[in-house]
């Protein structure tokens, strides 16, 4: 089958991706970025799909998989940063303790251990940390999972040395 072929069957079922897409997201617009992203992955990855299979399956597979990553994703990206109705008077206490220069310093030091990583350790860490999975990182990279799940740790290890003023045990020993 060729390309051309598979775009117009994936075209074809634009539709019924559409009222699927509507049992997840619950709006209309939601929805048909959901079934673009699906479209995109599906064509992008055309010479993954096995021909005789079913394609609308594979489709409803690809989308489900896609909107569980988002909803994943945002779900980590939610609990990493507090909504100002959620801050507690703990919080606050605690913020207001803090020197803001103290912050800058750290997230100074944070950027030069950054850019202190080789390239090949950076982009699956950086990929990593912004929420994706290995395997999707291993298929933008084209690079097997395995390779990634190293290089990632690898730059933890970098960064763990270059941090290592900001470990516990170090902070704790120099208070004590």
């Amino acid at each position: 089958m060729t390309k051309f072929e598979f775009n117009h069957l994936v075209n074809h079922h634009s539709v019924s991706l559409r009222s699927y897409a509507l049992n997840f997201t619950k709006d209309a617009e939601d929805a048909n970025d959901l079934v673009q992203d699906t479209m995109l992955k599906a064509i992008t990855y055309y010479n993954k799909f096995k021909e005789g299979t079913n394609l609308k399956g594979w489709l409803f597979t690809i989308m489900k998989n896609t909107f569980i990553n988002n909803y994943r994703r945002l779900v980590k990206t939610n609990t990493l940063i507090t909504q100002s109705e959620d801050i507690s008077s703990a919080n606050l206490s605690f913020s207001a303790t803090k020197n803001q220069a103290e912050s800058k310093f750290v997230l100074g030091d944070i950027n030069k251990a950054l850019e202190q990583l080789p390239e090949e350790y950076y982009v699956p860490f950086i990929r990593y940390f912004e929420g994706y999975k290995y395997h999707e990182i291993a298929d933008m990279l084209e690079i097997p999972i395995g390779t990634v799940k190293t290089r990632i740790h690898v730059a933890r290890g970098i960064l763990k040395k270059y941090l290592k003023t900001y470990s516990k045990d170090v902070v704790t020993a120099d208070v004590n």
